[in-house]
């Protein structure tokens, strides 16, 4: 079975129907629902950066760079596993921030929805950059095309 490239147009699909149906299922009982926790931010940055180093460091092992180690098939095989995983769920978190944003922004002029609105945005961005660190860890997973190869194309 071949993996295939994820698409970031689907990602921005998934984020703006998320958005959208997290905006009106929230809507009835926003007034009920306790506060937005600030740590996602910090903890899907955390994981962004683990993802990004982590593409890095295996691009550089699977290009040979000097001083470092072969990687191991299936270990990329796991990571581009884990990278196509982190993505979706970077779009469906993102898209659940983003109508939360979405929905407060419309009540920025009270000062609960205003923190929740910059928890919400902050959270959203932390997402999108959790989506970038996961596209190019799947992108560092490419076997890059021997010359032979090149040719043919």
């Amino acid at each position: 079975m071949k993996l295939k490239p994820t698409h970031p147009g689907h990602l921005v699909g998934i984020v703006v129907v998320v958005a959208l149906l997290t905006m009106a299922a929230i809507s009835p009982f926003y007034s009920e629902l306790p506060l937005m926790p600030w740590t996602a931010i910090p903890t899907v940055l955390l994981l962004a950066l683990g993802e990004g180093y982590t593409a890095w460091a295996t691009k550089a092992r699977i290009d040979r760079k000097p001083g470092t180690k072969p990687v191991e098939p299936l270990a990329v095989a796991r990571l581009a596993a884990l990278a196509k995983a982190s993505a979706y769920a970077g779009a469906v978190f993102g898209g659940v921030f983003a109508g939360f944003a979405l929905y407060t922004v419309r009540i920025l002029d009270r000062d609960t929805p205003r923190g929740e609105f910059f928890v919400a945005t902050a959270s959203f961005v932390s997402c999108v950059v959790l989506i970038c660190a996961a596209l190019y860890l799947e992108h560092a997973c490419r076997i890059p095309k021997e010359p032979d190869d090149q040719k043919r194309d």
